[in-house]
């Protein structure tokens, strides 16, 4: 059972450094610790191939014995997958509070590469919209919440801007707002973050390159150095965009775009987030029906209390869960 009410995020000393929340959110120690604790949920765990006009999508879904229970997706950040430590530590949460939990890999993310033959890009938002659709209509679930990280929290809360009717609540932990900034950031930022991404990435296109060598014949892009210059090279060879400021203007979470937001949404971001400056966040014109709940301390998805790794954002994604869920569902958790 989660707790009544969750201190706030306080970590002390040295890992009130973004760059250290980030390192030990991913440090060995704390994959075991996790993958301890999400056992009964990866137990429970059964792979579904969702249906988009376009293409599949990989989830993993772990259902309750109750099937009324709320169905809660996961979606993890770029080139993160279904088993980010961030995204098991909360499914393993949820789950254990009652939830049933659904994990979808994005497009080329996870051990999903050779599902569809073209490329990810970020502006897939209608295929996670299809994908969640069919989930919904099989599992037969009457109520959804979406729970996206980085990327996946802006992709989720596209998703709730083009089919409100699926989803319950949307929560997005440190989603992406301005493509453009998180792009900068990423250049001109600690080396650590750009190598991360590039060699994930690299590594990401070598696997589709592998598995559908007859449609993904490029081999200039491993000539790229850059974010920037490897964006822009697949932005005009493999989308209809053309050029990379349309490409990025395709996922930018303006004002105008929200404005249409019907669904509750909870938007938790770090000031000191490193990727996504918290500036634009601030200067958005927020709709009635998105809180923004802005904390001092965490890097980018990192939110670990103390140097074992012990996560605060899933206990606090599941009292916010618990809170927003009670009143409304007729089987509350």
């Amino acid at each position: 059972m989660l707790p009544a009410s969750l201190p706030p995020f306080a970590p002390k000393g040295w890992l009130r450094n973004p760059h250290l929340q980030g390192i030990v959110s991913r440090l060995p120690h704390r994959r075991k610790k996790v993958l301890q604790l999400a056992q009964p949920m990866l137990n429970a765990a059964r792979p579904m191939l969702l249906q988009a006009r376009e293409g599949q999508l990989l989830a993993w879904h772990s259902a309750q014995a109750d099937r009324d229970r709320p169905l809660v997706v996961l979606l993890h950040g770029w080139e993160g997958s279904s088993d980010s430590l961030y995204l098991l530590a909360t499914a393993a949460e949820l789950f254990d509070a009652g939830y049933s939990v659904l994990r979808l890999n994005l497009r080329d993310h996870g051990e999903s590469h050779h599902l569809n033959e073209e490329l990810f890009h970020s502006c897939r938002d209608a295929e996670v919209t299809e994908a969640i659709a069919d989930a919904r209509q099989r599992l037969q679930a009457s109520t959804v919440v979406m729970i996206g990280f980085s990327l996946g929290g802006n992709f989720a809360l596209r998703v709730a801007l083009r089919a409100p009717e699926l989803l319950q609540q949307v929560f997005a932990v440190c989603p992406v707002i301005s493509p453009p900034a998180t792009l900068d950031a990423l250049e001109t930022g600690p080396l650590l973050y750009r190598k991360y991404f590039l060699n994930r990435w690299r590594d990401s296109l070598r696997r589709k390159q592998a598995v559908h060598p007859e449609f993904f014949r490029d081999t200039d892009w491993l000539l790229k150095d850059s974010l920037t210059s490897l964006t822009d090279h697949f932005v005009r060879h493999h989308t209809d965009f053309g050029e990379l400021s349309k490409y990025l203007a395709g996922y930018t979470l303006s004002a105008e775009r929200l404005a249409n937001l019907t669904v509750p949404s909870h938007v938790i971001i770090a000031e000191d987030d490193p990727v996504i400056p918290a500036v634009h966040w601030h200067q958005l014109q927020k709709p009635e029906a998105l809180t923004l709940e802005s904390l001092p301390y965490g890097g980018h998805c990192g939110f670990v209390l103390d140097w074992a790794g012990t996560g605060w954002i899933e206990r606090y994604l599941g009292q916010l869960l618990r809170m927003r869920l009670a009143p409304t569902h007729k089987n509350p958790i």
